[in-house]
């Protein structure tokens, strides 16, 4: 029998988890009390405990550190159950994103360390190549203007001179690049001037003007090299942690609305 994908969900499988123990102790006749006064460290609690400790330092923990180990853990129960009986879980913001934080993992622990075949990662890398693309390289001249009124002027004179350096305001900017990266043309002059570079013909011509946060600019777009995608075996590893991180953040918003459907939200106009 096919079962339906959301019962396949870690969530699911964590509030079925917790169902099922709230289940057994209503029907021995014990409340589920987290403030409970009796703290039962057995066995299985203090190989959890050396576990911890042992997945940290690479070893087992000493007799005396896994004692003082069960010290700590039983001064944070201690702690923990006495502000669960204060109140102090309610109307805190810091636990109850903690909290929203700990379900959302509940839902996307198991992707933590999926590996996904290859054809399902070469599907990825196929369906996503501007993730991969190694970025827009730009080779241009530029020519810097307070306004944009002496850039206009400037640009009929341009157009039949030879010696364009001539032209333009003083500014700490270079005049020339040369196969330059998006990146670099950002750091030097702005997300508006890439706007209007990005909508400049490449052409021999001088163009614009071309607004900045600094001013204004006339531009030689000489080329402008798209980006391209390395074969998936050179970047296999970027494509694999592409592939985790966009599966959690789907699982976590399916396993949400999973849960949400369960509720009605009235909200007060």
């Amino acid at each position: 029998m096919n079962l339906p994908n959301w019962t396949r969900e870690p969530l699911v499988h964590f509030l079925a988890a917790g169902t099922l123990v709230f289940a057994w102790f209503a029907w021995q006749g014990e409340p589920l009390d987290p403030t409970d006064r009796v703290i039962d460290i057995d066995r299985e609690m203090q190989a959890q405990i050396a576990l911890g400790f042992e997945r940290m330092m690479n070893r087992p923990p000493t007799d005396a550190e896994l004692d003082g180990l069960i010290d700590q853990y039983v001064r944070e129960e201690v702690l923990y159950r006495e502000a669960l009986r204060l109140g102090f879980d309610r109307d805190d913001a810091v636990v109850r994103r903690r909290m929203a934080q700990k379900m959302d993992m509940a839902a996307t622990a198991s992707v933590e360390t999926a590996q996904p075949s290859d054809a399902d990662l070469r599907k990825w890398y196929e369906e996503h190549p501007e993730r991969f693309a190694t970025e827009v390289e730009y080779s241009f001249d530029q020519l810097w203007f307070e306004t944009e009124g002496e850039a206009q002027s400037t640009l009929a004179r341009l157009r039949g001179s030879a010696d364009w350096r001539q032209y333009g305001g003083v500014i700490s900017l270079p005049a020339s690049l040369e196969r330059k990266s998006r990146r670099d043309v950002l750091a030097n002059f702005g997300e508006q001037f890439v706007a209007g570079l990005d909508q400049l013909e490449q052409q021999e011509q001088w163009q614009g003007p071309v607004p900045s946060g600094l001013g204004w600019h006339l531009v030689r777009l000489h080329a402008r090299t798209p980006g391209k995608v390395p074969p998936l075996n050179a970047i296999r590893e970027e494509v694999l942690n592409d592939w985790r991180t966009a599966t959690i953040a789907e699982r976590k918003e399916r396993a949400y609305q999973l849960l949400r459907d369960a509720y009605r939200v009235d909200i007060a106009r």
